[in-house]
């Protein structure tokens, strides 16, 4: 979700005593009574999934958050899925957790309250890893699923006072001023997934624009599955009602399918409205191939005369953008240079290319989006976008790997 929409958002505006105790037990018993919050559950057996839903409402999407712990609550925690959110509102500004418990009231939040934190920032990336550690201990699972919801703006920056830039990638948080760049959010997934002790089986974003390339890189070593939206997402966010009846009516579910399923029914909810959507899925253990096939292409970028070099440019200014101009598509910008011929560009490097996104992208949904195929990547087409960015995307790991910034460099000279 991101500034572009705000004004969208608005518009549509649219949680058995044994007979005989002890006097220590009495007393215990009282304390937790006067409490005033829910006991967690501990189930003696791990159940299928925990999903982990890292709330950010500290922002003007506070309103969509009660919304859609509604919507969870119509189906709630079940025999498969422990449903667990980290709830932040700008309203009340308090930080709770909740169990998640299916309810007939699609109006008040009604599951338990297991902790009442007060004031937590939800834009250090250190409160994400410590929810992690929280659920996992309450609620074992075998399999878990990290959701930060929020805004989002992709890999790169904002550019704040004075033409600072800003990261300000995920989870911004309005009381605290801070957010997680893209590097703190893979540290965050790094330590979470050596507390449940293997890579987080599901990452998804509930945030704008992160369905990129370059961003599931940074995880790569801490996630099995990314989804996310390539486009800007509408304030309604995803659908959880539909996709946590789906989840749950999967047998066996593995993180692909839950992924697949979260993908369509995202674009399902938003057939027949006039809001243009796209959720795709990425299955990182298929990324190496993806980036050594566009580091070999790279490496020869460079050697292109300029004929050659203007051809791929038209072509990828002829390429799905989405509200950020320099997110392009991967896959339609490799057909659109298919489609120009160029005579010095190696049409095998290219081939590999897609074939190597096509394995990479598991699942891939849009309304409105007809050349939308899933993954974005980082495509400037302006010499003052490069320029903007490129101090900080040398610092990605993506480019790194992939020296990717070299085509974007001869691209733009």
């Amino acid at each position: 979700m991101s500034p572009e929409m705000l004004e969208h958002k608005e518009f549509n505006g649219g949680i058995h005593m044994r007979r005989t105790l002890t006097l220590f037990s009495t007393l215990i018993f009282a304390m937790a009574a006067f409490s005033g919050f829910a006991k967690a559950d501990s189930p003696t057996q791990p159940k299928d999934w925990t999903f982990l839903v890292y709330l950010n409402g500290n922002n003007n999407l506070d309103s969509f958050g009660a919304m859609n712990i509604n919507q969870m609550e119509k189906v709630g925690s079940t025999a498969k899925v422990n449903v667990i959110v980290q709830w932040a509102s700008l309203e009340t500004r308090t930080v709770k957790r909740l169990l998640i418990k299916k309810d007939n009231d699609p109006k008040k939040v009604t599951s338990p309250v297991i902790q009442d934190l007060g004031s937590v920032d939800m834009g250090d990336w250190h409160s994400l890893v410590d929810f992690v550690k929280w659920g996992a201990e309450k609620y074992p699972a075998k399999q878990y699923f990290v959701d930060v919801w929020n805004h989002g703006s992709g890999w790169h920056a904002k550019q704040g006072a004075g033409g600072i830039l800003k990261p300000m990638d995920i989870s911004w948080d309005d009381l605290s001023g801070n957010h997680m760049t893209t590097k703190q959010l893979a540290l965050a997934l790094t330590e979470s997934s050596k507390i449940i002790g293997h890579k987080v089986d599901l990452y998804g974003s509930d945030a704008c624009l992160m369905a990129m390339v370059e961003v599931a890189n940074e995880m790569k070593d801490s996630v099995n599955v990314f989804a996310g939206s390539q486009e800007t997402e509408p304030g309604a966010g995803w659908p959880y009602d539909a996709f946590l009846t789906h989840w749950n009516a999967l047998p066996n579910a593995s993180p692909q399918e839950v992924a697949k399923a979260l993908s369509a029914e995202y674009a399902k909810s938003y057939q027949g409205t006039s809001d243009k959507v796209t959720f795709s899925a990425f299955d990182l253990n298929f990324l190496d191939p993806l980036t050594q096939s566009i580091r070999e292409f790279s490496n020869s970028f460079s050697s292109l005369n300029a004929s050659a070099i203007s051809q791929v440019l038209k072509a990828a200014q002829a390429s799905q953008n989405f509200t950020n101009s320099d997110y392009v598509d991967f896959v339609d910008f490799l057909k659109n240079v298919k489609s120009a011929n160029v005579s010095a560009l190696s049409s095998d490097k290219l081939t590999k290319m897609g074939d190597a996104a096509k394995n990479f992208i598991i699942a891939s949904n849009n309304v409105g989006f007809p050349n939308a195929h899933g993954m974005s990547i980082w495509i400037p087409t302006e010499k003052y976008q490069y320029s903007e960015y490129s101090d900080l995307y040398s610092q990605m790991a993506f480019e790194q790997t992939t020296h990717w910034g070299d085509v974007l460099k001869t691209l733009l000279k």
